[in-house]
């Protein structure tokens, strides 16, 4: 893991005073925090980063959320379900829940990292979230997780119900194009920039074999997102 100091040690305390959560294994947290950047250019080879641990936490948080408005709004048809949930875990609102518990500040990142603004860049809060919310399933379980995404995500649940919450591009542009095509919309990355630590992506949308949208972001989920937004202002 990271080598912790009594300064960082005081940061991964009060972190766990924000989540409401304190860590039987505190290591599981650590590696929660840990980006890929900070791990490729330590000279400890073991250090173990927090991609597993979102992919983890993206499954826990789609069951939860996905469980709660089935229950809660039983007027919804199965489309709508999905929309709401859609909207309620993508990026740009598991990033908005990180800059609130203020995450960024206690994440373990690579130099380069550093200094081009990870602390602050969406796809790197949005992954970090998810990744702590798979190391709480992993610490304390399936309830304790639940607890911990309820307490933070039934406003947004409620925005996404009426429609205000952040758009998902990639939703709304299937909607649009459903009544139109029967033709496969697909996305395809054309080009990827820079080192492991700082990579962005180029990646066009497509129905059939027409491009109709080009966007670039530093994931492939935001660069998607970019992608179908185009594609909509385009018409």
């Amino acid at each position: 893991m990271p080598h912790i100091n009594s300064h960082t040690e005081q940061y991964i305390s009060k972190l766990q005073d924000t989540l409401n959560y304190k860590f039987k294994n505190i290591d599981t947290l650590k590696e929660a925090l840990t980006h890929s950047s900070y791990a490729n250019e330590s000279k400890n080879k073991k250090i173990k980063y927090n991609e597993r641990l979102e992919f983890l936490g993206d499954s826990v948080l789609s069951l939860v959320i996905s469980e709660y408005i089935f229950l809660k709004y039983k007027h919804l048809p199965e489309g709508e379900l999905t929309k709401v949930r859609a909207n309620v875990v993508c990026e740009a609102s598991l990033a908005a829940q990180g800059r609130q518990i203020d995450i960024g500040q206690y994440l373990f990142l690579g130099r380069g990292e550093e200094f081009t603004g990870g602390r602050h860049r969406e796809s790197i809060l949005a992954d970090a979230f998810e990744a702590v919310i798979g190391a709480i399933y992993i610490d304390g379980g399936i309830e304790k997780a639940k607890a911990f995404i309820l307490s933070h995500f039934l406003e947004s649940i409620d925005l996404a119900t009426k429609g205000t919450l952040f758009r998902d591009y990639k939703t709304h542009l299937q909607e649009l194009l459903q009544s139109k095509t029967s033709q496969k919309i697909s996305y395809n990355v054309v080009k990827e920039h820079g080192p492991d630590h700082n990579k962005s992506f180029d990646v066009e949308v497509l129905i059939g074999d027409k491009v109709i949208g080009r966007g670039s972001g530093k994931s492939k989920k935001e660069a998607e997102q970019r992608a179908a937004e185009e594609a909509i202002k385009r018409g």
